[in-house]
């Protein structure tokens, strides 16, 4: 069976791989261009070059030259992994078989691109892997296999999916293949009225407001966490908190209660949260011990709620 590989970033490059390793034949390999901004070459191009592959690097699936070179390969199956643009339905009846995509989310629910921080900042306790048909719409194919996961109470974006969706999701794209090489594979259509989709997370959808109870900040750091951070204002200036941990004690919201070496401890609506990790406006992500040191916060300072500016970004 013929693949069109589609993919880019470390999951693209191990998705590829692992192809490799199972005797997959890969006809071709489409990945974005280097960026000059970019510390490390393209992990999906190294990937495909190490194994001889034919390699297109295009930041528009859409474009002719994109349709026309895979067109020209002539492949059974397009596999995407960790795809951010749309595949024009030209290329998607290229295949034969079409195209399947690793989506990290229990689909219908969580269509879009930032499924994992949505899931964890509705404290959602489970969440999974769907591979998928691909058509004309946003994570609306039919399902070829789907797998579930549990969201530990500690869980951030981070450790959910580098601990668990991305491994998982390794695995399932080999098998999803094995299964449509055999014949055994069955699709499933997506349960409409369970649908739901999110846009992907901006600052603007991070703010906290510090009335709220300790469990839905919580999941709302957890789920902003590595990226884009959850955002709150001090003294006038903007301030992204990660690493956060519930926390005893009681205070005016926003209010600094404790803090020591590791963190500080502010109130919440129903209680209080102790943050470890901070990251002022300009500058690099740092500990809160290293924040409190350079005499940035003190006892009895409070955090208030930013303000979206005409833009549409937060603001103090």
């Amino acid at each position: 069976m013929r693949i069109v590989f589609i993919g880019q970033a470390p999951f693209g490059a191990e998705a590829l791989n692992a192809l490799g390793r199972h005797g997959e034949q890969i006809a071709g390999v489409i990945t974005v261009p280097d960026s000059p901004q970019q510390r490390q070459a393209n992990p999906v191009r190294l990937a495909a070059e190490e194994q001889g592959l034919p390699l297109l690097q295009t930041g528009r699936l859409k474009s002719p030259e994109a349709i026309s070179w895979v067109e020209n390969l002539a492949p059974d199956l397009l596999v995407l992994a960790f795809v951010t643009s749309f595949v024009p339905p030209e290329m998607i009846t290229a295949a034969r078989l079409g195209g399947i995509n690793y989506h990290p989310s229990l689909l219908p629910k969580y269509r879009g691109g930032s499924a994992i921080n949505w899931a964890v900042i509705n404290g959602e306790q489970e969440t999974g892997v769907t591979i998928h048909f691909i058509d004309e719409g946003v994570d609306t194919g039919p399902i070829l296999l789907q797998r579930t996961v549990t969201i530990a109470p500690d869980d951030t974006v981070k450790s959910l999916y580098f601990g668990k969706l991305y491994p998982l999701g390794i695995t399932m794209i080999g098998e999803a293949v094995r299964l449509l090489r055999s014949g055994e594979a069955t699709a499933t259509p997506q349960n409409e009225s369970l649908a739901s989709f999110q846009p992907v997370i901006r600052p603007a959808d991070t703010i906290i407001s510090w009335e709220r109870s300790t469990a839905a900040i919580y999941n709302l750091i957890r789920g902003a966490d590595p990226s884009p951070g959850a955002t709150t204002c001090l003294n006038g200036t903007l301030l992204l908190l990660f690493d956060a941990a519930p926390a005893t004690g009681q205070g005016l919201p926003g209010t600094v209660l404790t803090a020591d070496d590791s963190s500080f401890t502010v109130a919440t609506g129903d209680g209080a949260l102790a943050i470890r990790t901070v990251r002022p406006a300009g500058a690099k992500k740092m500990a809160a011990g290293d924040y409190l040191a350079a005499g940035s916060l003190s006892i009895g300072a409070r955090f208030t709620t930013p303000i979206i500016d005409p833009a549409g970004k937060p603001t103090c």
